[in-house]
């Protein structure tokens, strides 16, 4: 099986999160499991699709790690945050340059725990080249936010603007500030 990067932009319960599915191809499970992480879906069938593909599917490492990012994204949704976190773990033991993984971190973080945590994960997508920059600089400015450094803050809610025009977030979000000249 080849794993083919295809990431979608799937929006979760909070205006923020975001997360990167990764595509797998060649077991209908995976796929499932995929398409699930691509749309809405956090059901419990879709997380038994997941299952199947990691317990009964011969995957690449590639494609086992692509499903573990998944299964993590719709564990997420279901608020089942250690579980999430640990299939992303998963996924980077496999593949450690996994963009997605280390963004799904990211997102896990700002959204559940403590947004100045989410900090070196969102380092890690960006330097692993995550395919949505987007998200990962409208994670870090929350982030920044959050820990008083508003003037970096509001570079990243631009930054994610510019690299996602149509996403309302980071619009929504820069309404709140007010720009002075010194």
């Amino acid at each position: 099986m080849k794993l083919s990067p295809l990431v979608v932009l799937a929006l979760a319960s909070v205006p923020f999160a975001a997360n990167a599915s990764v595509l797998t191809v060649g077991g209908a499970y995976a796929y499932s499991c995929y398409q699930a992480a691509d749309g809405d879906g956090s059901s419990m069938a879709s997380l038994e699709a997941c299952n199947h593909a990691l317990s009964e599917q011969a995957l690449t490492s590639q494609d086992r790690a692509a499903t573990l990012v998944n299964r993590g994204i719709l564990r997420l949704r279901r608020a089942n945050l250690d579980q999430a976190d640990a299939d992303f773990d998963a996924a980077l033991k496999l593949a450690p340059n996994e963009a997605d993984a280390w963004l799904n971190k990211a997102i896990l973080n700002a959204r559940y725990r403590k947004s100045v945590d989410a900090l070196p994960y969102v380092a890690k997508a960006l330097e692993n080249n995550t395919r949505r920059p987007a998200i990962a600089y409208f994670v870090r400015a929350m982030a920044n936010e959050d820990s008083g450094k508003i003037a970096a803050a509001y570079q990243d809610y631009q930054r994610a603007k510019a690299l996602d025009p149509k996403w309302a977030e980071p619009r929504l979000e820069l309404q709140r500030f007010q720009v002075r000249q010194p």
